[in-house]
């Protein structure tokens, strides 16, 4: 008899969540299907020439120590690189509020396994980034979600007189992931003053920040209070994805207490890759490449734009982000995204459904699109596909009538 191991998973492995994007790629990695699922950097901006010269030199000058074993928090050169660079940016840091992570999904997963307890309340937005929710289900937390338009002063007292004070609010400042959207410095100073007031910390994932196309940069929160706010960046979006390098900035004494939550998990981020990356940072190659990704995202970007502009059907609305990966479509009201998905896939063309990034199930009728991956042809020819879908769903299923409200 197969055992059952049903009855001896742990509370948290019962509370883990599968991915909607991992699954949704395996139902769209049909060569046919042109997909916008995926978060994926485009392979023409990974620079591999200029790899193999580092590598080599890794090899050869550094091979001892990039082979071995490293320090949990991370090669040394790596972080003070990473210091001087948040400096220049306004950040009060050295390379001691710095913990390299395997990923920024695993700074995430870190945090909430340092900060949360089962049952534990934190705020995040509506929609919000998906491998976060993850992180938070799979330790038994509630994330309270809240759209951009609601009172977070209002949503944390009602918490606190609950009895469910949140540990932290979790945000994407900048293009987030789904959304595409930027917060101004306006509500970035209110989520600081909220947090201050009431004595919670705040979350900053900034994977996409460097990926500005145009408009203000705004300035990052942890530059506005180094106190309460704990800082997460990755080379994944701007560098190499497959190096699996992200990192944590915080006050020491977080940091201290993240160190010996990642020991118990992997002992040390990949070695090599820290050391290949500390070289290319180094050699200026990081900013001259991202100039080049920058200026390639910005025209795949308005391509898309022009694309939807020009095969939507009436009704469709989404994002014009300033930077990053993703638009965010929206359908109107009454309207199921995953019925669309259902159509879409027999057209040959793939998103991912809003709802998954909705903790509290809503966003029925949203879906995230990605820009970065697909030439200009297959873009065009995946909006034509999907805006036919759309077309075929809005003729199948006539749009339901709005309720009168007295």
């Amino acid at each position: 008899m197969a055992m059952n191991i049903q009855n001896i998973l742990s509370a948290n492995a019962k509370s883990m969540r599968r991915s909607a994007i991992r699954d949704l790629l395996s139902v769209a990695n049909r060569p046919e299907v042109i997909s916008f699922a995926g978060g994926f950097p485009n392979p023409a901006t990974f620079p591999v020439e200029d790899l193999k010269v580092i590598m080599q030199e890794v090899l050869e000058q550094e091979s001892t120590s990039a082979l071995q074993y490293g320090p949990t928090e991370g090669n040394a050169k790596l972080r003070e690189l990473l210091a001087q660079r948040y400096k220049a940016q306004g950040l009060d840091i050295n390379k001691d509020n710095i913990l390299i992570t395997t990923s920024s999904q695993q700074a995430i997963d870190l945090v909430t396994k340092t900060f949360i307890d089962p049952g534990d309340t934190l705020i995040c937005g509506l929609p919000s980034y998906l491998g976060a929710l993850q992180a938070f289900w799979s330790y038994q937390a509630k994330p309270i979600g809240i759209t951009k338009d609601e009172e977070l002063e209002v949503v944390v007292k009602a918490l606190i007189g609950s009895g469910k004070k949140p540990k932290f609010i979790y945000a994407i400042p900048d293009f987030q992931n789904p959304s595409g959207i930027t917060m101004n410095v306006k509500q970035r100073k209110d989520v600081l003053a909220v947090a201050k007031k009431y004595d919670l910390l705040v979350i900053e994932d900034s994977p996409y920040r460097e990926l500005r196309f145009e408009g203000e940069e705004m300035p990052m929160m942890y530059s506005m209070d180094n106190e309460r706010v704990i800082l997460m960046g990755t080379f994944s979006k701007t560098f190499l994805p497959g190096f699996r390098l992200g990192w944590i900035i915080a006050p020491t004494n977080i940091i201290d207490r993240l160190i010996v939550a990642k020991q118990s998990t992997d002992l040390c981020a990949p070695v090599f890759d820290q050391a290949v990356a500390a070289r290319y940072l180094e050699k200026g190659l990081f900013d001259k490449n991202l100039k080049t990704t920058i200026d390639m995202y910005r025209g795949k970007r308005n391509h898309m734009i022009s694309c939807f502009e020009k095969y939507m059907p009436k009704g469709v609305k989404w994002t014009t982000p300033e930077g990053g990966l993703f638009l965010f479509v929206t359908l109107p009201e009454g309207y199921d995204a995953t019925d669309l998905f259902n159509v879409a896939i027999k057209e040959d063309v793939a998103f991912v459904i809003g709802e998954a990034f909705h903790c509290d199930g809503s966003g029925k009728n949203t879906m995230r699109i990605n820009f970065s991956f697909m030439n200009e042809e297959r873009t065009e020819e995946g909006v034509k596909r999907l805006a036919k879908a759309i077309s075929k769903m809005f003729e199948s299923e006539p749009k339901p009538e709005t309720p009168t409200t007295f």
